[in-house]
Order: structure tokens, then C-alpha cells, then sequence
């Protein structure tokens, strides 16, 4: 149950929120263009030359690429990039499907971290497309992708790869990879037909024995696969999972981290290039950490604030209960988390609650009728 509730009366969060708020699209677009020197003219005529309903996609690539990239990736490249991307989700059978943020998110891009920039896609689509041809699902398109194509391009992991971030072309060519080596060629694999796909990893299990990198895909939602190591027909599955669920979300070097090429404040950290902060990431961590089930009788009120360009932002709230006790008080989450973390509270079912943000009450009369309901406020 979805309860949207614009929050008009609440002058005092228009200041709270406005740092916050990422700048709109056109102003993203120009400081990057501004930002691309020499080859602010590349970027134009890759504008010019896409067809009209791929623009957007292209801008927001361009609106959130890393600098260096504004300041080398010509025109050819980022209108062949964008032609491939929609070719193989128009042609998937799950196509219609995929929202288009996730489409723009996890299979416009053209990498993934801090490998090189290869043009892999029109390689990948001839060697995969047919691998998938009778794929009905993301999912299922995906699992096939990680039983087949490392046998196929013959590598594996190793830890005397040359590199932890290497491309996908340079993989294929020493036949060694990293897990984050061969988590990238999995998401390229995935992309290049149509499967939203994006990096994850933590920098640091919590028992302090080291790192990781897998996948996650969009399939009506995010699901996660170890590169390399298919669990057959199935997603979710895997042996780093026990591990995952002991990550500690508000410690950096110990939660879960998944790439976003939408820069949101927030970096990925990447073990092999720490004073790195050009790519972006969500803090995913309570989707792995392991939840208690609802105590019986009870219902979860999950409480989402967006700003007025639409994106969650954090602010303080306080959920009471009729007799004034103080149910949740914290801050609700902002795009440096996964969109599916959201601030809960849990009460007898019946309970009306009422919910203040900052110390101004926003609503004193939400009934948990159902298991699970969501509150969207929104800042005016």
C-alpha cells in the first residue's frame, strides 16, 4: 500500500532539503560540457547525431560521466555506445519492461568502474546474442550469459591477472581476471543483450578476510550472481552470501557498495585505487544483511522523502503513536542508498501513527491497515 502525501504545509523542509537536491538535468548537462575542454565539440555532435529518442539517454551519459571522460570519449564512440544499448533492449523480450532510469543506470553505460574504455559492445552482441536468442527473462538471459561465456572466451580467476580493474578486451587476452575483472565482462555480456546489469562489492568482509565484487541484475528488481560462479539456473545464490549478511551498512569500509553511473555524493570504493572518488555508488547493504521477520500482529510503515526534482533526499523524522510514544526517530534515506532501503517502523497492526519531519507534523493519521505500507512525502 503506497500513501503519497505532498508536504505543503512544511515551509521549514524547503531549506532542509535544498542542499540536497541534485541540480536539474540542463544545468548537469552544461557543467559538463564545460568541464569537457577541447572536446566540448565531440560531446555536442554526439547530441546532434543520435536519433531524437535516444537524447535523453545520451544526456544523462554525458551528464554523469566521469570528467576524464567528458575530455577524451569522441562522438563515434558514444553514438555507436548508444545505438547498440537501445538496439539490444528493443529487441529483448523483457525490453518493454525495464523502467528507463534503470535502462539509462545499468545498460547505456559503457563501463563500469576505473577499467578502459573499449568498445566492446558490437563484439559482445554477435558473441552472445545467440546464446540468449530463446532467453524469456532478464534472469534467465543472465544465468545462461554466466554458464557459458568464460568457458567460452576461455578465462578465469586468477590472482596474477595484471590488473584488478581490467577491461573486458584485456581479460580476453591474458585469459586472467580478478573477481572485479570478471564481474565487469559479465555486466558488459549482460548489457550488450539487453540485461540491465551493474557492479556490487564490499571493500571489507566484516571477520576482516578481505574483499569482493559480484553482479547484480534488473529483473523486475535487483538480483545477484557471483561472476564466474553460476548456481545453475538461479539467482540470489551464492558462496559469499553468509559473509554479505554480516555487513555493517553505516561502515565504510564494511558495507555493500553497488555502482551508479548517476553521481549522487557518494563514491565507490575501489581497493585498488583508493584515492579514486569518480564513480558513484548506492549503499546496498540491507538488502544482504539478514532481517528479522515481523513479530506477529505487527505491520512495517516504510517512510520515503523525495525533493523536488523527485530524488529521496534525508531529513529527520519521528513516528509516534496515538499515546505520544516515540515509535522512530532517524533519518530517512537519500540516493546514496539503494531505493528499495527506506526508514521503517514497525507497530501493531490498527496503530495509528502519526509522523513529523524535523518537528513539523506532517501527518497525525496513518492506520497500519496492511503487513507492509509505504508513506511518499513529498517536499514542495
Amino acid at each position: 500500500m503506497l500513501l503519497r502525501i505532498p508536504l505543503c504545509l512544511a515551509a521549514l523542509l524547503v531549506a532542509v532539503a535544498q542542499s540536497d537536491d541534485p541540480a536539474p538535468v540542463d544545468q548537469l548537462l552544461q557543467q559538463a560540457l564545460q568541464k569537457a575542454g577541447d572536446n566540448r565539440a565531440q560531446l555536442e555532435q554526439a547530441l546532434a547525431d543520435v536519433p531524437e529518442q535516444q537524447k535523453a539517454g545520451l544526456q544523462f551519459l554525458i551528464s554523469h560521466m566521469p570528467d576524464r571522460d567528458l575530455q577524451v570519449l569522441g562522438a563515434e564512440f558514444l553514438v555507436e555506445n548508444s545505438r547498440l544499448a537501445w538496439q539490444a533492449v528493443n529487441a529483448a523480450p523483457w525490453g518493454e519492461s525495464i523502467p528507463e532510469e534503470i535502462v539509462f543506470d545499468a545498460v547505456l553505460p559503457y563501463a563500469n568502474v576505473s577499467e578502459k574504455r573499449d568498445p566492446w559492445r558490437a563484439d559482445f552482441v554477435k558473441r552472445f546474442a545467440p546464446l540468449v536468442q530463446d532467453a524469456k527473462t532478464a534472469s534467465e538471459a543472465a544465468a545462461i550469459l554466466n554458464q557459458n561465456i568464460f568457458k567460452d572466451l576461455n578465462v578465469r580467476y586468477s590472482t596474477q591477472r595484471r590488473r584488478a580493474d581490467q577491461s573486458p578486451l584485456e581479460s580476453m587476452e591474458t585469459g586472467l581476471a580478478s573477481c572485479t575483472g570478471l564481474s565487469i565482462l559479465l555486466i558488459d555480456a549482460c548489457r550488450s543483450v539487453g540485461v540491465p546489469a551493474r557492479l556490487v562489492g564490499t571493500p571489507l568482509w566484516s571477520d576482516g578476510s578481505g574483499n569482493h565484487t559480484w553482479v547484480e541484475i534488473w529483473d523486475n528488481g535487483w538480483q545477484f550472481t557471483g561472476a564466474c560462479e553460476p548456481t545453475g539456473n538461479d539467482l540470489n545464490r551464492g558462496w559469499f552470501t553468509e559473509r554479505a549478511a554480516r555487513a555493517v551498512r553505516d561502515d565504510r569500509l564494511r558495507a555493500i557498495y553497488a555502482v551508479t553511473f548517476r553521481r549522487n555524493g557518494q563514491s565507490f570504493p575501489m581497493v585498488w585505487a583508493p584515492g579514486s572518488d569518480d564513480v558513484s555508488a548506492v549503499n546496498v547493504t540491507e538488502r544482504y544483511t539478514s532481517r528479522e521477520p515481523l513479530p506477529e500482529g505487527h505491520a512495517a510503515l516504510r517512510i520515503r522523502v523525495r525533493g523536488k526534482n523527485n530524488d529521496r533526499v534525508a531529513v529527520a523524522v519521528t513516528v509516534k503513536d496515538s499515546a505520544g510514544n516515540v515509535v522512530l526517530q532517524d533519518s530517512t534515506r537519500d540516493e546514496r542508498f539503494d531505493s528499495n532501503d527506506l526508514l521503517t517502523a514497525v507497530a501493531p497492526l490498527r496503530t495509528t501513527l502519526s509522523v513529523s519531519v524535523d518537528e513539523t507534523l506532517i501527518s497525525s493519521g496513518v492506520e497500519l491497515t496492511e503487513q507492509e505500507q509505504t508513506l511518499d512525502l513529498q517536499l514542495p
